[in-house]
């Protein structure tokens, strides 16, 4: 018999302590018509919000009013995968 591990729900929340701030973020898209992906770079502020998926949490982060974003990049927002986010500012303003 097979057993089949239930796939966890996403938890939102909400992280006062990074709303607001900026921050950068890259990731990874496939390239149409291949096998391959390519990098892909955003900066913003961060909105707070935040989802954590699986066991242990995989926690990606809501950037907001994006001030880079690759060219075509139709939406104002991305998700970011926490590994791969960083922080702009250092909070002493």
């Amino acid at each position: 018999m097979t057993v089949r591990k239930r796939a966890s729900a996403a938890r939102p929340g909400f992280d006062a302590a990074v709303a607001g701030k900026r921050a950068e973020c890259d990731g990874g898209h496939s390239i149409a018509g291949t096998h391959f992906a390519g990098r892909e770079e955003f900066a913003g502020t961060l909105t707070g919000e935040y989802v954590d998926h699986g066991d242990p949490p995989w926690r990606w982060y809501l950037l907001g009013s994006l001030t880079r974003k690759p060219e075509g990049y139709p939406d104002d927002t991305v998700w970011c995968e926490s590994g791969n986010l960083f922080i702009l500012d250092d909070g002493a303003s």
